[in-house]
């Protein structure tokens, strides 16, 4: 860790020793760039071009800078010394145009490029990466962090969620719950909050094969335009969207085995047909796996306190089919009229064993908790460009149906049968509109919108112990009624965006076991600001605040969010939750657009928590959530490349190889230091910071096989109200390699080599102290192939829907 220390001040220094350095350069170069798209004059044109500046040294070019813009004028100034430049000009549906030119005394001040003519494509392109001409599988930027996943062999074996854990920032809690760099995150699929969260979540990205996420962005300050209820930060998983001529196929298949072996199939179909593309996903999972649970849990209301021992030993069968389906047909040239289609099918099944020991007390529990779910959801959206300045309108209507029957059967030791029956149901509408408004000669653009969304929610619980009979029947109604606007202006070297939400909620709940019916009726605006200033083409710093609110998801205040139960056990929602809200605060320097370097501080008042507690006097446990008056959270984050290439294999070979990434041999570090404090509770153990350290490697071996190696680990400390008592860590290894002019590829990876994937935790309740393990058959194989059917050109489309879906919860330590 002193090493790390080190290489992290080194790195440090030479960025901000670079900085007057590169100030300091030679005056700036004008560049003035004209381009022409046939039959279109100049003063209607609004067409986006992509420019990729490039410094051409020994026949080897470097980057310099990508600039974006839209007309057929540009004006860029920039620092450039005597030599040869390459500039390319990228435009959607058009071939790239590279220009060869020289800078020398006489062209210092400014060069005015001869118009290019940009020519129609009339074939569809190669696959090639979004980013300019290069493969650039991490794109850090001020306000996000884009990765690759689909073509990265870094991430692209096994799972996405496998995949999401491995990115930079992205830290799986001890409660299971993903965060970005110390902060909670709302999770969006193609753009669209998730309707799942915690276990249910864990599930579905499991489900999907990392190779089927094109890309992930995590953003980092989500403004006005994202919905203000998610707490600070947003993961947005991107699924691939490809659209080829004709009919094409790939085929995916992992099997994995240790104890257990099951295989997962997939198989993606897509094409285009004049103005219809579409794409459709099917597939199926079959898992099982082993989890054990060790409680040692002390009732301090007792004098003197009296403690239980309870182990708790579960298999799990998961099932599930899973069919996608997303059109996208284009009315005319401006406007396009988008479907989705997605429902998933689970018949899920754990099979457990639970033993409780204390003083005068030997009991068992055995039962099996079987569980069906459906999951389905239906997108519209219209798409349009307004005019030829770039004014679009999107329009989106959404609806989504959530339905799920867990049935409990178990016998304990004392001949007593404890039985459950649970039917849940939701049903969410939802419509929403975008307005984008650009002034490109003011560099100033607005971004105005609204939502109506509606939810309601119906759970019947029938439980039964030997012949006691208890219902308990909870509904709970949501209605939202949101408009946002977001004003972005560029000055120079500075940005500014400014943006307001204006967010009003109306919210019911009703159970059973509450004497009164709960309404919930606020109205919040909720602003955000940004500034980023641009030290020169290769620096940025920004500063970000925002104001979010995270509602409490209605399976934390249900109270028959679980259907398992005994007589020392319990698990119910709370249904007197607040509304938690947060002010988020970052400060961030990227460089390179390969390393980044900040630092963010949340103050959250309300903060919702899972937790063990028990009433006075009882030998029960119980899981549920309480709120905490006030959290504040310090974290503070560096990520950054080592080029193993540029240390063993020179300058030169290191810059071939920046082309071509995949080939490039590297280790990528991502280090998180966190530190929260909770007023208001008083806990059992000293509060201490708490660091994550994660490696990711890729190595080329002989015969073009790729190595990718990944380590994490969590130091013990504080995490929110949970002690980590234990490290928590894990090493992966795969092997990949390409076959058949890359139509055919085949992985072999191992998970948790060591086998050290467990959680140990203490956790302080009302009269309740529980010391926490939990461990999982972390370490497992897989044997991953996918194959590529018919035309490998294709073109690409736009088909993802911006959609809102109502989250929802199973998540918590031990769930």
């Amino acid at each position: 860790m002193k090493t790390l220390k080190i290489k992290v001040a080194l790195l440090l220094w030479i960025i901000f020793i670079a900085i007057p350095t590169l100030q300091a350069q030679e005056e700036k170069t004008v560049l003035e760039i004209n381009s022409s798209i046939k039959n279109t004059p100049c003063n209607l044109d609004s067409a986006q071009r992509n420019y990729l500046l490039e410094k051409k040294d020994n026949n080897i070019a470097s980057k310099i800078v990508s600039i974006s813009g839209k007309g057929c004028q540009l004006t860029t100034s920039q620092n450039l010394s005597m030599g040869n430049y390459l500039m390319t000009i990228s435009c959607f549906g058009f071939e790239d145009q590279t220009v060869n030119f020289e800078v020398t005394e006489n062209n210092k001040t400014k060069i005015v490029f001869n118009t290019i003519n940009l020519k129609e494509k009339i074939n569809s392109l190669n696959e090639v990466v979004i980013y300019g001409n290069k493969r650039q599988f991490v794109k850090i930027e001020s306000d996000k962090t884009t990765v690759k996943i689909k073509d990265n062999a870094m991430l692209n074996t096994g799972s996405g969620y496998e995949a999401l854990k491995r990115l930079p920032g992205v830290i799986t809690s001890p409660t299971k719950s993903l965060t970005l760099n110390g902060k909670g995150v709302t999770v969006y699929i193609d753009g669209s909050p998730s309707t799942l969260s915690g276990t249910d979540l864990e599930n579905y990205l499991s489900s999907l094969p990392a190779n089927a996420i094109e890309k992930v962005e995590l953003v980092y300050n989500p403004g006005a335009s994202y919905e203000a209820n998610s707490s600070g930060s947003v993961i947005n998983v991107i699924t691939s969207s490809r659209h080829m001529k004709g009919l094409n196929a790939s085929f995916n298949i992992n099997y994995n085995f240790n104890k257990y072996q099951k295989p997962s199939p997939q198989i993606l179909l897509n094409g285009k047909e004049k103005n219809l593309s579409w794409q459709t996903m099917l597939g199926y999972n079959y898992i099982d796996s082993e989890e054990k649970i060790t409680t040692a849990q002390a009732f301090t209301s007792f004098s003197p306190t009296k403690n239980l021992l309870q182990e708790n030993f579960k298999l799990y069968t998961n099932r599930n089919a899973y069919f996608r389906l997303g059109t996208n047909y284009k009315l005319n040239t401006k406007s396009n009229l988008l479907f989705n289609y997605n429902n998933t099918f689970a018949n899920d099944r754990i099979n457990y064993l639970a033993n409780t020991l204390g003083e005068g007390i030997n009991f068992n529990d055995n039962g099996i908790t079987k569980n069906k779910s459906a999951n389905q959801d239906f997108s519209l959206q219209y798409k349009t460009k307004l005019d030829t300045i770039g004014r679009t309108l999107d329009v989106t209507a959404f609806v989504n149906t959530f339905n799920r029957n867990p049935i409990n059967e178990s016998t304990t030791s004392e001949s007593q049968t404890n039985n459950s029956n649970i039917d849940f149901g939701l049903t969410n509408y939802y419509l929403k509109y975008d307005f984008a408004i650009p002034f490109n000669k003011m560099n100033f653009s607005i971004n105005t919108g609204g939502k109506y969304n509606t939810i309601k929610v119906n759970d019947l619980g029938r439980y039964k112990l030997d012949n006691t009979t208890t219902t308990i029947d909870f509904n709970y109604t949501e209605n939202n009624l949101a408009f946002y606007a977001e004003a972005r202006k560029k000055i120079n070297k500075f940005n500014f965006t400014a943006g307001l939400r204006f967010e009003n909620f109306n919210i019911e709940r009703m159970a059973s076991t509450a004497t009164n019916k709960i309404n919930y009726k606020t109205t919040n605006l909720f602003p955000n600001v940004s500034a980023s200033y641009e030290i020169n083409s290769q620096l940025n710093l920004s500063a970000n605040y925002s104001k979010k609110i995270k509602q409490p998801n209605y399976n934390t205040i249900d109270p028959n969010n679980s259907s398992a139960f005994n007589q020392y056990n319990s698990s119910a929602g709370d249904i007197s939750l607040k509304s938690a809200f947060f002010d988020n605060y970052e400060l961030k320097l990227t460089a390179f657009q390969f390393v980044q370097v900040g630092a963010n501080y949340t103050i959250i008042k309300d903060n919702s928590q899972f937790v063990f507690n028990a009433k006075p006097g009882e030998l029960i446990s119980n899981q549920t959530y309480q709120s905490f008056d006030k959290m504040n959270t310090f974290s503070a984050y560096v990520s950054f490349p080592i080029p193993l290439d540029y240390f063993f294999k020179g300058k030169d070979e290191f810059m071939k190889r920046m082309n071509t990434i995949d080939k490039m041999n590297y280790v990528y570090v991502n280090l998180n230091y966190m530190k929260t404090k909770t007023d208001g509770y008083d806990f059992s153990f000293s509060n201490k910071a708490i660091v994550n350290l994660s490696l990711q490697s890729q190595i080329i071996l002989p015969w073009n096989i790729t190595n990718t190696m990944a380590y994490s680990i969590l130091s013990k400390g504080t995490w929110e109200v949970y002690q980590v008592t234990k490290p928590i860590q894990q090493f992966d290894i795969s092997f990949n390699k390409d076959f058949m002019d890359k139509k055919m590829k085949v992985g072999l990876h191992c998970f948790d080599v060591f086998n050290k994937n467990e959680t140990n935790g203490l956790i302080t309740g009302q009269n309740l102290e529980t010391q926490y393990h939990q461990k999982k058959d972390s370490r497992f194989f897989r044997l991953s192939l996918t194959y590529n059917f018919g035309n490998s050109k294709l073109q690409k489309e736009n088909t993802e829907i911006q959609n809102e879906k109502i989250q929802q919860s199973s998540g918590g330590l031990g769930k």
